[in-house]
C-alpha cells in the first residue's frame, strides 16, 4: 500500500476570536499538492477569519496549522509568507497610484524551490487584461482587473500555496469566467489553492474538493461530486 504524501496545508483545531467572541470552532481541513480546494459558506460564515487566521492575521486564535511539514501556527504573518504561502485578501489593497507594472514589482521574490516562479509577461499572460495596461495607475482600474492585479502581485512572490478570499465577489460574469480559467492555468503550473466562496457553481468549475462552514463550523468536507450528490446539505448551508 503506497503511504499517503502529506498535504501542502494541513489545519487542525483551529480556533478564532475577534475580542471576546469566538467566531472559529475546531476548524480542521487540508490542502494536497497541486489541489484546488474550496471553502464554502454564506457570508459571515467564518470563511475569511479562517484564511486570515491560517496566514497569522487574527490577533487571537488556537490550534495548529502545519504548512510544507512545518508547523507555522506561532509564527508572524511576513514569516509565514516567506515560506511561501501566499494570500489574496478580499479588499484587494492595491498600490492605486502605483501602475500595474509597478504593484506586480512590489510583490516580486526571488525563485522559491519548488514553486513555479512568476515573471510580469507570465502574469499578463494569465490575465490578459492587465498586459494592456501595464502603465495604467491601480486607482484607474475596474474592480475585476484590480482583482487580477492583487492575484498577479501575489504570485510575483512565487508560493506554492495560494489563499483566495472571495475572488469573484462584486464580478461581473465575464470577468468571473477569466477568472475560473486563470485558476485553473495556475493550477496546471503546480500551485495549490484554497478559495473561499458563496458561489457554488464557480467552486464547481475549479475545485477538486470543498468544505462548507456555517457560524464556525466545518458541516461537510468531500469531493465536488459528493457535494453535488447532495442537495439538501447545499440547500442547509449555502441557499441564500
Amino acid at each position: 500500500m503506497t503511504p499517503r504524501i502529506s498535504p501542502k496545508l494541513r489545519v487542525s483545531g483551529l480556533d478564532a476570536w475577534y475580542g471576546p467572541a469566538q467566531i472559529l470552532f475546531d476548524v480542521a481541513l487540508d490542502v494536497d499538492a497541486g489541489e484546488v480546494v474550496a471553502l464554502l459558506g454564506r457570508n459571515g460564515a467564518g470563511k475569511s477569519t479562517t484564511l486570515r487566521a491560517i496566514v497569522g492575521l487574527v490577533p487571537r486564535r488556537a490550534g495548529r496549522v502545519i504548512f510544507e511539514d512545518a508547523d507555522i501556527s506561532a509564527l508572524p504573518t511576513h514569516d509565514i509568507a516567506r515560506r511561501g504561502l501566499g494570500y489574496v485578501p478580499e479588499d484587494r489593497r492595491i498600490f492605486t497610484d502605483l501602475t500595474v507594472a509597478e504593484n506586480l514589482e512590489v510583490g516580486r521574490q526571488p525563485p522559491r524551490a519548488g514553486a513555479a516562479t512568476w515573471t510580469p509577461e507570465q502574469i499578463y499572460t494569465l490575465f490578459p487584461n492587465l498586459g494592456g495596461m501595464r502603465k495604467r495607475p491601480g486607482g484607474q482600474m475596474s474592480g475585476g482587473e484590480q482583482q487580477m492585479l492583487t492575484i498577479g502581485r501575489t504570485l510575483m512572490g512565487n508560493p506554492s500555496l495560494v489563499l483566495l478570499d472571495e475572488p469573484t465577489e462584486g464580478l461581473a460574469p465575464r470577468i468571473v469566467e477569466q477568472m475560473a480559467d486563470a485558476i485553473l492555468a495556475m493550477k496546471r503550473q503546480g500551485l495549490s489553492i484554497l478559495i473561499s466562496e458563496q458561489n457554488v457553481h464557480f467552486a464547481r468549475l475549479i475545485a477538486n474538493r470543498a468544505y462548507i462552514i456555517e457560524k464556525g463550523r466545518i458541516r461537510f468536507s468531500g469531493t465536488v461530486a459528493e457535494l453535488e450528490a447532495k442537495p439538501d446539505i447545499r440547500d442547509a448551508y449555502l441557499a441564500a
